[in-house]
C-alpha cells in the first residue's frame, strides 16, 4: 500500500504510510496525545539532544503534522514557544460495515469524527454492491466536508467477519456471501488512491473504545455481543491480531457446563451458539415466547419479559465462563462489552460480573473493571480512523 509522501529532509527514511520521516516518529508519538511542549520538555521525554530535537520538529513542521500552540504562562521572562500535533493536517475516511447497519465517516488524525453518515444495509447483498454504496458516501462527504482529495490521508474500513488484515481479504466471512478473498483495498483504490488498511469490525470496534473511554489503560479486552461474538485484544498499548490476523475468534471456544448451563447435545457448545443474540432468541422461543433476531430481544427485554432477562442474565454467565479464563490468562485492566446485545440494560454485564469475579484468581480481579461500551455508535469509525492513523504515523 503506497501513497504519495510528505517532504521530508534529504535522506530522511519516510514511515510505511509516507507521511512523515522515520526518525520523527518518537516525537510525534509524544505530541499525539494533544498536550503541547516546548523544545525542551521534549528534548527531556524523548532523550534527545535539543538541536536534533529542532532538527526532527522542523521536518514535522514542513510536513504539517506540527504547528505553533499558543505560548505557556509567563513567570517573568519570555514564555518558551511550544509545538502540538496539527491532527487537522490531513483527513481520513472511516467505513464501519456491519451484518444490517453502516456508518462512513470523515475523520481527522486524531480519530476525531468530523462527519457521519448511517444506513441500513445488508452485507450479504455482496462486495460491490455494499463498497459502492458505501464509497459513494464517503465522495459526498468529502464533498461536503470542503477538503480536497490530496488531503486524503487513506481509508479505513471495518467488516463484519474474519479479515486476513495483511491483505485486507475477508477470509471464508460466515454471514458474508460473495466476499471471500474478495480484494477490498484494490476495489476502493479504484476512488481513493490511498493507502486502505481493512480489519474485521471487533478489533476496529477495540480501538475505537480504547482510544475514547480507556486511553491511558495498555491492557484492554473489548467483547462484542451481537449476531455473533468476537474479542479485540489490547496489549501493551497496541492491538494484537496474532499471527494471522484471527486472535479474539471467541465465539468458536467451547463453553464448559456449569448447572446453569443449558444442554446442547451430549458435547459442549461453543460461545455463539449459547450467547449470541439469535442464541437468546432460540432460547425465548423455545420458552413459548416469538422471538427470532437480536431486536426481538432486545424489544422483549425492554419490556421487562422475564424469559428475555434470564436469557441475557444466562448468556452473560456462559459468557463470563470464557472470559474467566481470558483474564487468567490476560490479565487485563479493563473489559469492555458491547454489541447490540450490551444495550440491554445490565443483565448481560451482571452475568459476566457474577463468574468473572468468582472464577479468575484474585490478583487479576483486584483492579479489573468490567464495563459497557461507551463509543456508542461511531465507536466503529473511530476505530477505522485511528488504524489508519497509526499505520500512517506510528508503525510498528
Amino acid at each position: 500500500m503506497s501513497a504519495p509522501s510528505a517532504s521530508t529532509s534529504a535522506g530522511a527514511v519516510p514511515t510505511p504510510g509516507g507521511l512523515v520521516p522515520r526518525e520523527t516518529v518518537e516525537l510525534l508519538r509524544i505530541l499525539r496525545d494533544g498536550v503541547p511542549r516546548t523544545r525542551a520538555q521534549l528534548a527531556e521525554s524523548s532523550g534527545l539532544a535539543r538541536s536534533t530535537v529542532a532538527a526532527r520538529l522542523e521536518a514535522l513542521m514542513d510536513a504539517g503534522l506540527i504547528a505553533p500552540a499558543a505560548d505557556a504562562a509567563s513567570s517573568g521572562g519570555r514564555p518558551p514557544a511550544r509545538v502540538t500535533f496539527n491532527a487537522g493536517a490531513r483527513f481520513v475516511v472511516a467505513i464501519d460495515l456491519g451484518a444490517t447497519h453502516g456508518v462512513i465517516a470523515i475523520a481527522d488524525l486524531a480519530g476525531s469524527v468530523l462527519l457521519a453518515e448511517s444506513s441500513p444495509l445488508t452485507i450479504a447483498d455482496g462486495p460491490e454492491r455494499v463498497l459502492s454504496w458505501a464509497l459513494s458516501t464517503a465522495k459526498r462527504l468529502v464533498k461536503v466536508s470542503g477538503r480536497p482529495r490530496s488531503e486524503l490521508a487513506g481509508v479505513g474500513i471495518g467488516l463484519p467477519g474474519p479479515v486476513e488484515h495483511s491483505t485486507g481479504m475477508p477470509i471464508n466471512p460466515p454471514i458474508m456471501p460473495g466476499w471471500d478473498r474478495f480484494d477490498v483495498p484494490a476495489y476502493v483504490r479504484r476512488t481513493f488512491d490511498v493507502p486502505v488498511l481493512v480489519d474485521n469490525d471487533v478489533n476496529v470496534l477495540a480501538l475505537g473504545e480504547h482510544a475514547v473511554s480507556w486511553p491511558l489503560e495498555d491492557d484492554l479486552l473489548f467483547v462484542k455481543v451481537s449476531t455473533g461474538i468476537g474479542l479485540g485484544i489490547i496489549a501493551g498499548g497496541r492491538l494484537q491480531r496474532g499471527a494471522a490476523g484471527s486472535a479474539g475468534d471467541l465465539g468458536h471456544v467451547r463453553v464448559p457446563f456449569t448447572r446453569d448451563t443449558p444442554r446442547h447435545g451430549d458435547v459442549d457448545a461453543d460461545l455463539e451458539a449459547l450467547a449470541s443474540g439469535p442464541a437468546i432468541a432460540r432460547y425465548i422461543a423455545e420458552r413459548g415466547t416469538p422471538a427470532a433476531s437480536s431486536a426481538d430481544v432486545l424489544a422483549l427485554s425492554r419490556g421487562g419479559h422475564p424469559d428475555a432477562v434470564a436469557g441475557i442474565r444466562q448468556a452473560g454467565r456462559d459468557l463470563g465462563e470464557v472470559l474467566a479464563t481470558c483474564v487468567n490468562l490476560f490479565n487485563p485492566s479493563v473489559v469492555v462489552v458491547g454489541g447490540s446485545m450490551a444495550r440491554a440494560g445490565e443483565h448481560l454485564i451482571a452475568g459476566v460480573r457474577e463468574v468473572v469475579y468468582r472464577q479468575s484468581t484474585p490478583l487479576a480481579t483486584q483492579h479489573l473493571q468490567i464495563v459497557p461500551a461507551a463509543a456508542g455508535e461511531t465507536g466503529g469509525v473511530l476505530g477505522a480512523a485511528i488504524m489508519v492513523a497509526q499505520h500512517l504515523l506510528d508503525p510498528v
